[in-house]
């Protein structure tokens, strides 16, 4: 418990954790002070000395494998949220920060999605059983950031004014024609045709998503006006009205960005504008966490604005407005993980233990990460000229009126 142990005194500071080694002996770390305590057992002495040359992969591995064990039964959730109120101790490690510098050096190496193994990327996290998603996310299929008009409206109601929001920016009108890069399970596309009577050609690189979202289409009655297509958006032909990518920004790899906003452009009939909705990081530049990069989005990284910007400008395109969406996906990933929690026996029955250990882990992290860490999400409204969108933003909060008077009657 060496290593370990200074880690951890140097580490935690607020709350206290109490760590059982693989001997039975209690160690503990904290001031007890504004923090909650929590209690871990290590089952043997190598996951002490993995856990304190890379904390941030090795705590989640040694979770998944039953080698750190919560005790008491406690959540995991409770770990993560002891660590993520201490996080400025961990960066400030000398270990910490020279394993950081490494990252750094590699991140264009660990985060870059060529064609090819862009779409292997995107199904190690998408192609995994539609029901296992079914199981805790509401009833649009909807896995992207709701819009909470006040923290305390339901997850659905929340993933419906999302819907109505992006649609209410789009201005939309009957006979447009939307390209969709990044369908999802088809809740936006087949939500624009349906409230606008527009045309949609959405892709994705996903069978599964592509397969649901097409019956979702036949369901919905809109399958002649909304298509969808396995395909990379690198490859999408013609142009369109709008153009709208809802949480696909974060997939596309840290050397893409000037092409995916070139492609958005090439996309965009003259007149025309797009929609972006991103992940973003309030903080300069930095990488992947390895739990993330090697378990749940390979190839994926949050940008931070300044680098959105930088590519803004290189590429020769109008950010016509920027809205900052904080707290929002915190309210999300919390609904997320409650309806998890409540599924968890069912979630296990049909992925297995060591995988829903994977997806305790992930959601708790993310959801801490919108609380106490950098990230919030952001939507752009891009054009080729500064007057393609309209110059003040009250368009946008009477059309969320109108739809929302539509569907009160």
């Amino acid at each position: 418990m060496m290593l370990l142990s200074n880690l951890l005194r140097r580490f935690v500071r607020r709350g206290r954790l109490i760590v059982l080694d693989h001997t039975g002996a209690s160690h503990s770390f904290g001031s007890g002070q504004d923090g909650p305590e929590v209690t871990i057992r290590l089952i043997d002495k190598a996951v002490e000395r993995e856990i304190f040359a890379n904390p941030e992969l090795k705590t989640a591995e040694a979770y998944m494998d039953g080698r750190l064990v919560m005790e008491g039964g406690a959540p995991v959730f409770d770990l993560l949220y002891l660590f993520s109120i201490n996080r400025s101790g961990l960066a400030a490690h000398p270990v910490q920060q020279a394993l950081r510098r490494v990252w750094r050096g590699l991140r264009r190496f660990q985060q870059r999605n060529p064609l090819g193994l862009a779409a292997k990327n995107i199904r190690h996290h998408y192609d995994i059983p539609p029901d296992f998603y079914r199981l805790w996310l509401d009833e649009t299929m909807t896995y992207s950031c709701a819009y909470y008009t006040s923290p305390d409206v339901s997850l659905h109601q929340a993933q419906i004014d999302k819907l109505r929001h992006i649609g209410a920016k789009l201005r939309l009108e009957p006979g447009m024609h939307i390209a969709e890069i990044g369908s999802g399970w088809g809740a936006l596309g087949t939500f624009l045709a349906r409230t606008y009577g527009v045309t949609v050609t959405s892709v994705t690189l996903s069978p599964e998503q592509c397969a649901v979202a097409k019956q979702r289409a036949i369901d919905e009655g809109v399958a002649d006006r909304v298509t969808f297509l396995e395909k990379d958006y690198r490859h999408l032909e013609g142009t369109y009205d709008r153009v709208v990518s809802i949480a696909m920004m974060e997939a596309i790899g840290i050397d893409e960005f000037d092409t995916y906003f070139r492609s958005i452009k090439r996309l965009t009939k003259p007149g025309g504008f797009a929609l972006v909705h991103c992940i973003g990081r309030m903080s300069p530049p930095g990488t992947t966490a390895p739990f993330i990069r090697k378990y749940i989005f390979p190839g994926g990284y949050v940008p931070a604005l300044s680098e959105v910007f930088a590519s803004l400008e290189r590429t020769g395109t109008w950010c016509d407005d920027c809205e900052s969406l904080r707290l929002h996906y915190y309210w999300t990933i919390k609904h997320w993980r409650e309806a998890y929690d409540a599924r968890r026996p069912e979630a296990v029955a049909m992925m297995g233990d060591r995988f829903c250990r994977m997806w305790d882990f992930y959601l708790a992290s993310v959801e801490l990460g919108f609380l106490h860490g950098s990230n919030f999400v952001f939507q752009l409204l891009l054009s080729d000229k500064r007057d393609d969108v309209p110059v003040i933003r009250d368009y946008i909060v009477d059309e969320e009126r109108r739809l929302a008077a539509i569907n009160a009657r």
